[in-house]
């Protein structure tokens, strides 16, 4: 494991003790199954129905993945690379009774067979901690089965440009878009570094990995907002989140 790699996993070891201390009610958000917006329900309707094997890469607090369940999963298999978030994680879905059980890997690399999925099911603050992704890529086609879907519904490459300014939205003079780079100064903080990738950079990495697009969408409401705030580049004007969905095509 890389240096960077170690410091963001330090980073959100720390940050990730939130989802210890709010456990109640991250489990009532898990069994209501509001964390799958609407718009991803849409787009993986069709691939749900088939009640697909998931494995769900930087599952986080896990409330995706009950309502993945309850959307018509089989099973879902987290990987996180926080221990404290995955005991988190698997504590509340024993409680809830739902088929997900959870896996400590960084990734690229995830600790599971090859083959073993149906639909690696990703995003929301995911692919901003991936160095490499075309090896990331490559490691989602080597865990799906053939056919298998991949979806992601992530932050807009652009929306880390934006300011939070409520009156006008502006670009962050600290902040470019074809940048490898830059430090987080918000959820998780503690110095993580997160990753800069253009819809180029993702594109090419599917594809090349043999994975087909089968739709994608962008979006103005940004899949997470910082407390009760509310900036000018929500409003509607600019991008903040999308979604794909791709299939195994080879």
């Amino acid at each position: 494991m890389d240096s960077r790699t170690r410091a963001n996993r330090q980073a959100w070891e720390i940050a990730s003790q939130k989802y210890v201390r709010e456990h109640a009610d991250i489990r009532a958000v898990a069994a209501s199954g509001a964390s799958l917006l609407d718009t991803e329900r849409a787009l993986l309707r069709d691939v749900l129905r088939t009640s697909p094997q998931v494995v769900h890469l930087q599952s986080g607090n896990g409330t995706d993945d009950v309502a993945l369940v309850r959307a018509g999963a089989g099973s879902v298999v987290g990987v996180d690379y926080s221990a404290v978030t995955v005991r988190a994680a698997q504590r509340r879905a024993v409680e809830l009774g739902v088929a997900c059980r959870y896996v400590v890997g960084a990734l690229p690399g995830a600790p599971l067979a090859d083959g073993c999925a149906d639909l690696v099911y990703t995003g929301k603050g995911a692919l901003i901690w991936i160095t490499d992704l075309a090896a990331w890529a490559r490691d989602v086609v080597r865990l799906l089965r053939p056919a298998g879907h991949l979806f992601i519904h992530e932050e807009h490459p652009a929306a880390p440009l934006w300011t939070w300014d409520a009156d006008e939205p502006r670009i962050r003079p600290d902040r470019d878009y074809f940048a490898a780079s830059h430090v987080n100064d918000s959820f998780p903080a503690e110095g993580a570094v997160q990753q800069q990738h253009t819809f180029g950079d993702l594109v090419t990495a599917l594809s090349a990995a043999g994975l087909h697009i089968l739709r994608m969408r962008e979006y103005a409401e940004p899949f997470w907002r910082m407390g009760d705030l509310d900036a000018a580049a929500w409003a509607g004007r600019l991008p903040n989140a999308y979604a794909l969905l791709a299939v195994r095509a080879r």
